[in-house]
C-alpha cells in the first residue's frame, strides 16, 4: 500500500484556475505577496496524512509508541499538531524540550536523546518530567544518576547501543555503524548494566535504543536491527535476570526528493518490523516489548515547500545559465552539506512543454551556494516565484544567519487558510543579542 512519504509534493498541491500552484487551498503567488520570500510553507493535511499512515500501518502490534524526531522540524505549532495526532517526541536539546513543553505536550511522552547532554539539559529534563532519557555513554550515566539523586527522583532510561549496521545513505547521516559517535558498543553493555544495577540506584533501565541512520530506502536493515536488540534483551535477561520491556528502533525512513527516489511506504516497513519482531520474540522466548519508533523526516518533509523570488540571471558563455533567488544555503544548507537534490516548479506559470535547463543559485557569498544544479524549468524572469518541494525537514531546523541575513517566516496552510507559525526575523532581531563593550564606545 502506498503512503504519503512516497509523494514528491504535498497531497493538496495542484494548479488552480489562475494557472498558479496551490497548496492547502492557498495560491502560492498570493502567499508570497502576503508574507514575502523566502517563505517556508507547511501543508497541514499532508502532515496529518503521514501521521495516520504510521498509526494505521502499525495498528496490528499492540504496544507501539510513535515518537516524532523533533530535530527534523521543531516549532510550538508543529509540536501541538503532532501531539494531537497521537505522537510523542524524541528531543535532542534543551531548546527542543522547552519547545514541546510550551506547546502543551504531555512530557511523559517525551524521550531525550543525544551523545553529549549537558548538566543543565539533563536537569531541565528531570524537572519538566521527561518520560525517558536515552543514555549514550558512561559519563552520562554517572552524571544523570548524580542529578537524579540530588532531585530525589528515579529516572527512567534506555541504553542507546550501536548495533553495527551500515545503511546505504550519506556517511554524515549514518548513525548505527560501529565507528559512530553515538551509543554504547555492544561490548560495553554489560559494564553499563552492572553500574545501573549495583551503583546507580536513581536510574531505572527499561530497554534498549538504536538508530541506524536517515533517508533510508533499504527494508532489511530494520529487521536486522530488531534481531540485534531482541537478542541482546534475551542475553541480558539470562545473565542478569533483567526483564527489559522496551525497544526503540529509531526512525530514518526516506522520502521522495526527486522522481528517481523510491522510498518504501510506511506500510511496507511496518509489515517487515512487526513480522521480524514476532519472529524474534518466539525465537528468543521473551515477552513482547513495547515498540518505540522515531520518524522525523518522513513525517514532515513532504508537507513542506519553500518559496523564493527570482532575481538576477547569468549565462556563462558556452556554459550554464544561472538563475539567482533570494534565499539559498542559509535557509536550506542540505545541498551544500549532503549534495542533496530537489525538484522545483514555477508557482506563477502554467506548466508548459518548452523549458530550459538552468542552475538555481542562492544569494549567499559562497560558490557552493547552489540549490539545484541543472533543472528544466519554463523561461524564468525576475519576480517569478519558485517553489522548491519537499523542504519540510532539516531546512528551517538547520537554517542560519549567514551573511547576516534574516531567517524566513513559516506558515501553515489548510482549507484555503494560512496561519503564521514562525515570524520572519527583522534586522532588529539580528542585532538583539549584540553588545558593544563600553571601552569601544569612547
Amino acid at each position: 500500500m502506498d503512503s504519503t512519504n512516497q509523494l514528491l509534493k504535498p497531497v493538496t498541491a495542484k494548479i488552480n484556475e489562475s494557472g498558479n500552484i496551490e497548496i492547502g487551498g492557498c495560491d502560492l503567488v498570493k502567499l508570497a505577496e502576503k508574507y514575502g520570500t523566502p517563505l517556508y510553507v507547511l501543508d497541514e493535511e499532508t502532515i496529518r496524512s503521514v501521521c495516520r499512515d504510521y498509526k494505521n500501518a502499525f495498528k496490528n502490534y499492540p504496544k507501539v509508541n510513535m515518537m516524532y524526531a523533533s530535530k527534523a522540524l521543531c516549532t510550538m505549532a508543529t509540536s501541538k499538531l503532532l501531539f494531537d495526532e497521537g505522537f510523542g517526541f524524541d528531543v535532542v536539546s534543551a531548546g527542543e524540550i522547552y519547545t514541546v513543553y510550551k506547546a502543551g505536550v504531555d512530557m511523559s511522552r517525551v524521550l531525550f536523546n543525544g551523545n553529549n547532554k549537558s548538566f543543565d539539559e539533563l536537569t531541565l529534563a528531570i524537572e519538566l518530567g521527561v518520560g525517558r532519557i536515552s543514555v549514550d555513554n558512561f559519563f552520562e550515566l554517572s552524571l544523570l544518576n548524580e542529578i537524579a539523586k540530588s532531585h530525589n527522583k528515579i529516572v527512567d532510561i534506555l541504553l542507546r547501543i550501536t548495533p553495527g549496521i551500515e545503511c546505504h545513505t550519506h556517511e554524515y547521516i549514518q548513525t548505527g555503524h560501529l565507528d559512530s559517535k553515538f551509543g554504547f558498543d555492544l561490548t560495553q553493555v554489560d559494564d553499563a548494566v552492572e553500574l545501573i544495577l549495583n551503583e546507580y540506584k536513581n536510574l531505572k533501565l527499561h530497554g534498549l535504543h538504536a538508530h541506524i541512520g536517515s533517508q533510508i530506502f533499504e527494508t532489511s536493515v530494520y529487521g536486522d536491527e530488531i534481531e540485534i536488540l531482541i537478542k541482546e534483551i534475551a542475553r541480558l535477561d539470562e545473565k542478569f535476570s533483567l526483564k527489559l520491556d522496551e525497544i526503540n528502533i529509531g526512525g530514518g525512513l526516506g522520502v521522495k526528493y526527486t522522481e528517481n527516489d523510491c522510498p518504501p511506504s510506511t506500510y511496507t516497513i511496518a509489515d517487515i518490523i512487526i513480522k521480524r519482531l514476532d519472529d524474534c520474540i518466539k525465537k528468543y522466548n521473551i515477552e513482547p516489548p513495547a515498540l518505540f519508533i522515531e520518524p522525523g523526516r518522513s513525517v514532515i518533509s513532504t508537507a513542506g515547500v519553500t518559496l523564493y523570488t527570482v532575481g538576477s540571471s547569468k549565462q556563462v558563455p558556452k556554459g550554464k545559465k544561472y538563475i539567482a533567488v533570494d534565499g539559498g544555503m542559509a535557509d536550506n544548507p542540505r545541498p551544500s552539506m549532503y549534495q542533496a537534490k530537489y525538484v522545483a516548479g514555477v508557482a506563477n506559470k502554467k506548466e508548459v512543454s518548452s523549458s530550459k535547463t538552468v542552475t538555481i543559485a542562492g544569494r549567499f557569498c559562497e560558490s557552493g551556494d547552489i540549490l539545484i544544479d541543472g533543472i528544466n524549468l519554463p523561461e524564468l524572469e525576475e519576480g517569478d516565484i519558485l517553489c522548491v518541494y519537499n523542504t519540510g525537514a532539516y531546512n528551517y531546523s538547520m537554517a542560519s544567519n549567514y551573511n547576516r541575513v534574516q531567517k524566513p517566516a513559516m506558515i501553515l496552510v489548510n482549507n484555503s487558510q494560512s496561519d503564521m507559525l514562525v515570524k520572519r526575523e527583522t534586522l532588529e532581531d539580528l542585532i538583539s543579542h549584540d553588545e558593544i563593550p563600553g571601552r569601544l564606545k569612547k
